[in-house]
């Protein structure tokens, strides 16, 4: 049979996303959004979601090797959960590195000491965040949406051909956030609808309460999307933003 045979157009399939922001913008609210989702939880976001409309959640990760049987667990047995959502792989950072300082035989002091040093601890929590990329992508081929959520943090960019700048990132080592960001399908900031009042340096930030969620490519913060989109999107409490835009979250 010719390998040509094999050609055809791809099928849509679940979405593999990053929800990122600062503190208290409802990441954890908008993700409980997606189709009948289970939390796997390195911190308790679930906790600002009304206890009635609560989505189903593992037990808190006491250890970072407790995120293996969990995920195993979502693979290997039969379950109806469309989506799985990880709350958040910035705390997972803190646990893995902690895994990583606390399982070197030589007893290191920090994660810089670790794995002999030279970047090598921060190359083996990379490493760890390969493999939750790696059981996403198991999820998804099983027919689930992915959801990992990531606190976000400001840095400084630096471009060869131009000026310094200033954007939101995720709140990650850069060799652990290209698992977050690189080979996703959409990497969304949320933030609050903001305005500026008041003239020269007495301006000031008033935030009207509303939520909004940037995807499509900016210098502002990390953000992307394979759909299409190119607007901000209002958020409204219960809603997934994206309803409209992914052909998948209607499946």
């Amino acid at each position: 049979m010719s390998y040509l045979s094999k050609i055809c157009k791809p099928i849509d399939r679940p979405i593999i996303c990053t929800i990122t922001g600062d503190a208290g913008t409802g990441k954890t609210t908008l993700a409980a959004t997606f189709p009948n989702p289970i939390f796997i939880r390195a911190e308790d976001g679930l906790q600002a979601i009304k206890q009635d409309d609560r989505p189903d959640a593992f037990p808190l990760l006491s250890d970072a090797e407790e995120i293996w049987k969990q995920l195993a667990a979502l693979i290997n047995e039969e379950n109806d959960y469309k989506t799985v959502v990880i709350d958040s792989v910035t705390q997972l950072e803190t646990m893995f590195a902690d895994y990583v300082v606390s399982t070197d035989p030589k007893k290191p002091r920090t994660l810089a000491q670790a794995v002999g040093g030279y970047g090598a601890g921060q190359v083996a929590v990379a490493a760890m965040h390969g493999r939750v990329r790696k059981a996403a992508q198991m999820l998804n081929e099983l027919g689930k949406h992915v959801v990992f959520i990531a606190h976000s943090d400001v840095s400084t960019i630096e471009p060869p051909d131009d000026d310094p700048y200033t954007r939101y990132d995720l709140r990650l080592h850069k060799k652990s956030m290209t698992h977050y960001v690189d080979n996703v399908d959409l990497v969304a900031y949320l933030k609050l609808e903001t305005f500026t009042m008041g003239d020269g340096d007495k301006k000031r930030a008033i935030s009207s309460g509303n939520r909004i969620v940037t995807c499509y490519s900016s210098a502002a913060q990390v953000s992307k999307n394979r759909y299409g989109i190119n607007e901000d999107i209002k958020v409204d409490i219960g809603v997934n933003p994206f309803i409209d835009y992914i052909k998948s979250l209607n499946n």
